[in-house]
């Protein structure tokens, strides 16, 4: 069984309450990944809309997300808006959030980068085995 939304939403709830209560020093880090928050542009209510990651790889300024949702044959609705508006705001470990221009791996970059993030992070290689 794949997770549902309203699991994601309480998820993000309970990530973002742990930060609070901790002052930040609990939670910027989740199964050894840097945690972000990623505010994207809702493609249907032109709303702002924020979701905690983990980011498996960083080159450089560029950050890469996974859009896994668990395993699930559908994408996440991050990745919807992101992919219907590419301008994102990406905050990392507390700091300010900073404006970015969100785009999809190349096939050659996703060839490249896949083996270095399921050879570090095995659970994405997981999700990988559960979806078509």
């Amino acid at each position: 069984m794949r997770p549902s939304d309203r699991l994601f939403r309480i998820m993000n709830v309970v990530h973002r309450g742990v930060l609070r209560i901790t002052g930040g020093r609990w939670g910027w880090k989740v199964a050894h990944m840097p945690v972000l928050e990623l505010t994207t542009t809702g493609r249907t209510t032109g709303q702002p809309r924020s979701v905690m990651l983990t980011t498996p790889l960083q080159e450089g300024t560029t950050i890469i997300v996974v859009a896994s949702r668990g395993g699930s044959d559908e994408h996440p609705a991050w990745f919807l808006n992101l992919s219907a508006h590419a301008a994102v705001e990406v905050a990392i470990g507390g700091n300010p959030g900073r404006p970015a221009r969100a785009r999809v791996a190349s096939p050659e970059e996703r060839a490249r980068l896949w083996p270095l993030i399921t050879t570090a992070h095995e659970r994405y290689a997981g999700y990988q085995a559960k979806t078509r």
